[in-house]
């Protein structure tokens, strides 16, 4: 995008914008149309996955009940490797340069500080912890890249009512404006939301834990200079008893979130009167207690950690909400089905060139639901520390706080929401053991760290990994051994990418990151998973962990 379409973009009313709805030539096809994958759901997720599949040239039709984007903040907290994503979907770089960067949090109980923590205390990475983004924004520049693609074609108030599974494909039925159509489906991607219809649709369901709390979302602009950071404060004294969370995020706007038990009724808490209050009260205990502030939006929410028994039906396959939801303490909703998109659209777009048998979907299942089960398990850990259920909870919980003003060690039990990080994906089908000695975090199935790279494109490794669609091989040191190592995989005969990496000060990172020495290779898949690692790679070897990766093994 130009300047002058950045700045004109940068006025749009994401909140009040309205897509048209038009008549599409299917609607009046003698028979049903068929397309290779229909995601149904245009939130952050649908949209991510109809773009990596159009950019790996695969024809796909979206669908959305709607014709607007998300109204409020909603989802605001974006992993790094959330944005690591978007940088190859090609709109990174807008989400990083309006969002609010942030890495430092600070944990209160009651007025004082007890501790802060660094989230990306290393250098070396392009793309900052966080930042913090309203989910309209996400969205709409999401939409914008879509538009931009010829193979993506979203349809707008176009809802689905009805799936019907047939060996080679689903049937899908579409209400729309001008009455009902069908369209036949190789692959259907419900990317539609905690209340999926297409779930419900095919008489599956969401099964879990609901927490009994209650919280209240209040975005507020004002103009003040708190820090770009994450406050969370334990039974302060402008609101005893509960927890409050704060949040800067772009236009001025600042996330409270204010927990006020079960028994709040969530109607009356939503009206001005209640809320600005609240606001007044935290302001009051700032150094910016005679900050003006207008309220922009509200929201109660009662949050639940769910997920479905299993993310592959036949030929409908589940991402997002639709498939897991997690409550908000760790930014692990919109991050985790952003990921869940990353690691389904090069796996449909290999099985539908015919590349992988369908059983390569199967491994989306399991590895997705094994990073789901992950966040649940992070997130209920962190819901029950906040909200304490019993005495005996919450006197463990206090006692953890206090200490921790003074004690390290009792800083790690603090529990304000442990903040996403990517699954690795110990144990994936996909995943080749190792054969040789290594040391560090670049195990098979975990995603590959990013460092700066001289040879790469713009300068930085993750932007070189899987940026054509293929895997991608790297390649560490000169001399004989990185030169075995690179005939190796010219004699496997594989459609790779191929990335050398000098084993010199200026990729020191590079080589620390991944326990580098002369000829030591890595084979990466297209969403950038370590899937195999070797000192000395073989040709042999190198086909067979590629073929694994396939799901042909």
């Amino acid at each position: 995008m130009n300047a002058i379409a950045a700045s004109a973009a940068s006025q749009i009313d994401y909140q009040n914008l309205r897509y048209d709805y038009r008549h599409h030539p299917d609607q009046d096809a003698p028979t049903p149309a068929r397309h290779p994958v229909v995601v149904v759901g245009a939130g952050p997720v649908g949209l991510a996955l109809a773009i990596d599949l159009a950019q790996r040239q695969i024809p796909v039709v979206l669908l959305d009940n709607d014709n607007k984007l998300s109204s409020g903040s909603r989802a605001i907290c974006f992993a790094k490797r959330t944005l690591e994503i978007f940088d190859r979907l090609g709109c990174g770089e807008r989400m990083a340069a309006k969002g609010v960067s942030w890495k430092l949090g600070r944990v209160f109980l009651r007025d004082a500080q007890i501790y802060e923590f660094d989230l990306l205390p290393e250098e070396g990475h392009q793309r900052p912890a966080f930042v913090n983004l309203q989910q309209y924004y996400v969205e709409g520049f999401l939409a914008e890249r879509a538009a931009e693609l010829p193979l993506l074609d979203i349809r707008w108030s176009n809802k689905v009512v009805g799936v019907e599974q047939h060996e080679d494909h689903a049937l899908v039925t579409i209400e729309t404006p001008d009455g009902p159509y069908r369209l036949k489906a190789d692959w259907l991607a419900a990317c539609d939301g905690s209340r999926s219809s297409v779930r419900q649709l095919i008489g599956q369901e969401s099964t879990g834990r609901i927490f009994k709390d209650r919280f209240l979302i209040a975005d507020v602009k004002m103009k003040v200079d708190f820090p770009a950071e994450r406050w969370f404060w334990f039974d302060p004294d402008f609101h005893r008893h509960q927890s409050v969370l704060l949040h800067m995020q772009p236009d001025n706007v600042w996330r409270v979130d204010f927990q006020l038990g079960w028994d709040a009724d969530p109607e009356a808490e939503k009206k001005p009167e209640n809320i600005i209050p609240r606001v007044k009260a935290l302001l009051a205990a700032s150094p910016f207690k005679n900050a003006e502030f207008e309220l922009e939006w509200a929201s109660v929410y009662t949050f639940a950690c769910l997920r479905m028994n299993t993310f592959r039906h036949g030929r409908v396959l589940f991402a997002g909400d639709s498939a897991h939801g997690v409550s908000p303490f760790g930014a692990r909703g919109a991050n985790s089905g952003v990921q869940d998109a990353d690691n389904l659209a090069w796996k449909l777009a290999a099985v539908l060139r015919g590349e992988a048998p369908d059983a390569l979907l199967d491994s989306y299942a399991r590895e997705r639901e094994y990073a789901a089960d992950e966040n649940i398990r992070n997130s209920t850990r962190s819901t029950d520390f906040i909200t304490p259920k019993s005495e005996v909870s919450r006197l463990f919980r206090d006692a953890v706080l206090q200490l921790a003003s003074r004690h390290a060690f009792a800083r790690t039990l603090v529990n304000s929401g442990r903040l996403s990080v990517p699954a690795t994906l110990h144990g994936s089908m996909l995943c080749t053991p190792d054969s040789d000695p290594f040391e560090g975090r670049m195990v098979p199935g975990a995603v590959a760290a990013d460092a700066p790279v001289a040879a790469a494109n713009g300068g930085w490794l993750m932007r070189s990994i899987g940026a054509d669609g293929r895997f991608t091989a790297l390649v560490f040191g000169e001399g004989a051994a990185a030169e075995a190592s690179s005939r190796a995989l010219a004699e496997a005969e594989l459609p790779l990418g191929v990335l050398r990496i000098p084993l010199d000060d200026a990729h020191a990172l590079a080589a620390q990151r991944y326990d580098a020495r002369p000829g030591t290779t890595y084979l990466l898949r297209p969403d950038q998973h370590v899937c195999a690692r070797w000192r000395a790679p073989t040709a042999a070897a190198v086909r067979a962990a590629h073929a694994r990766a396939l799901g042909k093994a």
